[in-house]
């Protein structure tokens, strides 16, 4: 939780050379087309970035799996983090709220995400809206992050584990892209769905 915090800050705040959430938001959504165009756009040029991230932290092979891994995790998680808050934004939620921090950390859950809030009363898959968000209870909050830290936890632990894909260099590199590519597009679209609602 720890590392998700410290990504959402930076998601918040920006890195040197990188926008923040908000900003990077504001920039979708000066472009022509709805809201659902310009979100589609940002998780494309986002998938994009993490294909990248997972290529060139996979591509050394076993000599620079201790450092890679970590690496990767920490860019791609940024990457995530501030795509889902961005895409929050631009639903005109307040990132700074403890329930909206809550259900971006739940996005990044991806297809899990929507059995732990099914499991606490919450139905994923039509739009988050203020007033909904608001409802949410604190004991619900505390259930849906210790579920959502659990899946987490499961996640990124099984993809810190070596396979043999990663220790052949450039062959590691193609499929950590191609893993990170995947996994950012299904949680952008996620965050699309919950924050914007669904593509008609």
């Amino acid at each position: 939780m720890r590392t998700l915090d410290w990504a959402y800050e930076k998601a918040l705040s920006g890195l040197p050379g990188l926008d923040s959430a908000p900003d990077l938001a504001l920039s979708y959504m000066k472009q022509e087309g709805s809201l659902l165009d310009n979100a589609n756009s940002l998780i494309r040029w986002q998938n994009a970035k993490a294909g990248t991230s997972g290529f060139i932290t996979g591509i050394g092979g076993l000599m620079t799996l201790p450092v890679a891994i970590p690496a990767n995790l920490a860019s791609v998680l940024f990457i995530q983090v501030r795509m889902i808050a961005a895409i929050a934004y631009m639903g005109g939620l307040d990132l700074r709220d403890p329930k909206v921090k809550t259900l971006v950390y739940t996005c990044l859950a991806g297809n899990f995400a929507k059995d732990i809030l099914q499991e606490t009363g919450i139905r994923l898959g039509t739009k988050f809206t203020a007033l909904a968000i608001e409802r949410i209870s604190e004991k619900t909050l505390l259930i849906i992050n210790q579920r959502v830290g659990f899946r987490l936890l499961t996640t990124y632990g099984s993809k810190g584990m070596i396979n043999l894909g990663k220790v052949v260099p450039l062959i590691g590199g193609i499929i950590g892209g191609s893993i990170d590519i995947a996994a950012t597009n299904i949680i952008g679209n996620m965050a699309r769905d919950s924050f914007l609602g669904k593509e008609k």
